[in-house]
């Protein structure tokens, strides 16, 4: 799992448009980007923390930030939670699971389905260089960020 100071690990994925998004896009001189890895669309946790992401983007922005969201779904569940959500940031699909395992946040077993893994709950902060800032991982699918502390990352 990377660590703080690390470089982050490069990533291709398709985002909720089906459009293959690379991860140094967001990589944007000045500002930082949060990569906000979550277990599943349509899950109450889930869809609370992409929508309190949503709500404080204009904060984020303020700050020289920005958010991306990655989970296993596919692109279409993506579009469909996107849309029911307003959230209009970027959210990837790791349906392959490679993403997930670069960074070690794999959360086996997901509702205790046996092979269901998904994302754990985790922010991982990366500056325009593409270095880890700061890093969060849950202990469990239900807990929530501490989205003052992702802020002050900014």
């Amino acid at each position: 799992m990377p660590e703080v100071g690390d470089s982050a690990p490069d990533f291709s994925l398709y985002d909720y448009d089906r459009k293959l998004r690379h991860m140094s896009e967001f990589l944007v001189k000045g500002r930082r980007t949060v990569f906000a890895f979550f277990p599943g669309a349509f899950t109450s946790t889930c869809t609370k923390e992409m929508c309190t992401f949503r709500d404080m983007y204009p904060e984020l922005e303020e700050l020289k930030g920005s958010v991306v969201g990655i989970s296993v779904d596919a692109p279409f569940a993506q579009k469909a939670f996107a849309d029911a959500n307003g959230v209009k940031f970027p959210l990837l699909c790791d349906f392959r699971r490679e993403t997930i395992n670069k960074y070690g946040v794999v959360w086996k077993n997901l509702g205790n389905v046996e092979g269901y893994d998904s994302a754990s709950r985790s922010i991982f902060v990366v500056d325009d260089a593409g270095k880890i800032v700061f890093k969060w991982v849950a202990e469990s699918p239900g807990i929530l960020p501490d989205f003052e502390a992702v802020k002050k990352s900014l």
